[in-house]
């Protein structure tokens, strides 16, 4: 029998109180900037046991303005902004070329959370990305060094060959440079804080860079 989608969508719930406890937000009591509140939510969401809460969607826009979106890793968020990485030649590498400025979004269902972070990107100097990937893991490398990402692959064994050649390269040598591997910086313009409500009241708070730090402001749901 075939799988209905309709009937799939109707039988499931959003914030099942069995693996989600949705916590009130005080918007009043938010700290003055969007890293701070975003690190305390962040840690929340580690010791409430979210699955991968350092995974992120990140949208981009094309030379002719047309969007994409595809889900990444956090590598870090400070003074500087919520930094990525990627292949300067990936799509989303000459997407950001092109139009340098992205979107982020977070979700963290186990609290019923959302954060959206949007601003202008910048490539970080070529050490700080060497260093960055060089932290990482060998499997990190590895795809690194396997390369070509975005680009038409001819079959899966070209694949498995490219990679299996990449993880011997970079357990024999790993502080091997991967010229193209590039980390990216957004500087956050605006930060929206969504916590979820039993009651449909969700709570939305969103900071806004200004010439003297940030503004809040609250949205209707």
């Amino acid at each position: 029998m075939a799988t209905d989608l309709h009937e799939l969508l109707r039988s499931l719930r959003v914030w099942d109180p069995e693996v989600t406890e949705l916590p009130p937000f005080d918007p009043e009591a938010a700290p003055a900037t969007p890293l701070e509140l975003f690190t305390e939510w962040f840690a929340a969401a580690v010791a409430a046991g979210q699955s991968e809460p350092h995974t992120m969607s990140l949208a981009t826009s094309d030379g002719s303005g047309l969007p994409d979106v595809r889900i990444v890793m956090l590598h870090g968020a400070d003074g500087t902004g919520w930094s990525f990485a990627s292949h300067a030649g990936s799509r989303k590498g000459r997407h950001l070329a092109a139009r340098p400025y992205a979107a982020l979004g977070f979700y963290w269902p186990v609290l019923g959370r959302q954060v959206r972070v949007r601003g202008p990107v910048s490539a970080a100097p070529s050490a700080d990305a060497q260093g960055d990937l060089h932290a990482r893991s060998t499997g990190a490398l590895a795809a690194a060094l396997t390369g070509r990402q975005s680009e038409v692959l001819g079959s899966v064994e070209e694949l498995a060959r490219a990679s299996e050649a990449a993880w011997e390269r970079a357990a024999r040598e790993p502080a091997t440079p991967v010229p193209s591997w590039t980390l990216y910086r957004l500087r956050a313009e605006e930060v929206e804080f969504f916590q979820g409500d039993e009651a449909r009241r969700h709570v939305r708070l969103r900071y806004r860079r200004a010439e003297q730090g940030w503004t809040r402001e609250l949205l209707w749901p």
